[in-house]
């Protein structure tokens, strides 16, 4: 694969066990409690580990997402906002 061209190397796979998923929230917002069962219920399927951030306790966090609350980071690159899709997030985690 050396000489292969870059555009048809594939990234090498992640374990959906190694794959990180960030809720990043406030408190009283039901599109985050809603996003937090679907990425429960992803996570508790495939085996990959997550994580919540509060905005409110985090300023860096406020700045950057409070218009986008919900916000879900698969591996700490933005993967959805507002409302999370779970078949979306599955495949996310599993390719």
């Amino acid at each position: 694969m050396a000489g292969m061209s870059p555009l048809f190397r594939r990234k090498p796979s992640v374990a959906s066990q190694d794959r990180l998923v960030t809720l990043i929230r406030k408190p009283g917002c039901h599109l985050c409690d809603d996003a937090q069962l679907v990425v429960e219920r992803v996570c508790g399927e495939v085996g990959a580990r997550w994580e919540q951030k509060d905005i409110s306790t985090d300023q860096t966090l406020h700045d950057q997402y409070w218009e986008q609350i919900p916000v879900v980071l698969v591996d700490g690159e933005q993967h959805t906002f507002w409302r999370v899709n779970e078949d979306r997030l599955r495949k996310a985690l599993t390719e």
